[in-house]
């Protein structure tokens, strides 16, 4: 009880110290440090508390409840459309496994991997002829400071394990299980499909599943077909297969949302995204919000429309982007009390500066100062923080 205690009182002041604006950076880990090793250590815990406009710390998040899929009929070609609207709230979201399916899609597009990978055998006896060991890897990877939304897809897929690598302070959710990628990775990814490009390698390393269990294959023949399934190169310019339902062309926002649930499009910016305030002239600074690929620019050009923003076509990227205040209110709407990992700290402190101090050039660059340092924080395989270039 003494720890409940501590970690209600802790969240609270945290959530006090945002809405403030409190800039004691050194609190603010503090309090975060709490929160982590409570997490790790206890699990769940469920608080019944109103945190109202904080949620990004409501830790009764994860409930395993099922529900309908939210979703309405579009007038184009008459397909599904998922619905976007702003009344979709975090607790739904938790509460529709899936829900968190597009979501866990959305956030793999973004900075999930599908690997193959071998290593040469040194041969016992009974093995058999063959010279590599084969695995698979379903990964993500993040920067340690994000481990919340890593132990949040391990909770809710119920497998896996996380690493925190101390050197690169980068940590990642891993499952290699043949038999649970079979079981829990294959139907959801079969279902909700990848959006980008990752999509290839997600079938290549299916194909790779295959092989490997083909009890009829001779393992020196496996050897062979996982060696060439390996070195099979991405397709210049490939699109996934799931935009051929539009004929590979988003002409409105309809469109688009044929295609892009809304919580695909929260998981993908939770990986990709990035809000920030950034300086206009010497007197002003605004808000910012944008997506950047390489490649995948169908991905984009959907997000443009769902948002309302525009594509810009860089020499070697492409982005989503807008610094215009009526779009920022819009996006404002859209997030709000959506996200699942430390990016919705950071949203929470960017969205509530543009309401309240977007002209006062002084608060808003003590609040890109906050943001910035935030992000400086990482956090060890114990779920100690490390105060490493983190100067208040």
């Amino acid at each position: 009880m003494r720890r409940t205690s501590q970690f209600i009182n802790t969240n609270m002041y945290i959530i006090n110290v945002v809405e403030n604006y409190s800039l004691n950076l050194n609190l603010i880990v503090k309090m975060l440090s709490t929160f982590w090793i409570i997490h790790n250590k206890y699990g769940l815990i469920n608080l019944k508390k109103r945190w109202g406009l904080s949620a990004w710390l409501h830790i009764n998040l994860m409930s395993s409840n099922h529900q309908r899929l939210n979703i309405e009929q579009s007038e184009y070609n008459n397909n599904l459309m998922y619905d976007h609207s702003k009344f979709i709230n975090r607790s739904k979201l938790y509460k529709n496994q899936e829900e968190f399916y597009h979501w866990l899609v959305g956030f793999t597009d973004g900075d999930g991997s599908f690997s193959i990978c071998h290593q040469k055998k040194i041969c016992k006896e009974g093995e058999g002829e063959g010279k590599y060991r084969w695995s698979l890897f379903y990964k993500i990877g993040q920067s340690s400071y994000n481990l919340r939304a890593l132990y949040f897809i391990k909770k809710e897929l119920g497998h896996g394990t996380i690493q925190v690598e101390s050197k690169t302070n980068m940590a990642d959710y891993r499952l290699r299980n043949l038999d649970t990628i079979n079981k829990i990775i294959f139907p959801i990814f079969d279902k909700y499909p990848l959006l980008t490009n990752k999509n290839f390698d997600y079938l290549k390393f299916k194909k790779a599943y295959k092989i490997m269990t083909d009890l009829s294959i001779s393992n020196e023949k496996k050897d062979a077909l996982l060696l060439t399934l390996k070195c099979q190169k991405k397709p210049q310019n490939y699109i996934s297969p799931v935009w051929e339902k539009i004929n590979y062309v988003v002409n409105d926002t309809n469109t688009a949302k044929s295609i892009m649930s809304k919580y695909w499009l929260i998981g993908f910016t939770e990986a990709e995204g990035s809000f920030y305030i950034v300086k206009k002239d010497s007197t002003r600074l605004v808000h910012g919000f944008e997506i950047t690929q390489k490649l995948d620019i169908i991905v984009l050009e959907s997000i443009a429309r769902i948002l309302g923003i525009s594509v810009i076509n860089k020499k070697t990227y492409n982005t989503v982007v807008t610094t215009n205040s009526r779009a920022i209110n819009n996006i404002i709407a859209y997030y709000k009390n959506t996200m699942k990992g430390m990016k919705a700290l950071e949203y929470r402190i960017w969205a509530r500066s543009f309401n309240k101090d977007k002209r006062n050039y002084i608060e808003l660059n003590k609040v890109r100062n906050l943001i910035r340092k935030i992000r400086l924080i990482r956090v060890d395989k114990f779920f100690h923080i490390k105060y490493n270039d983190i100067k208040d």
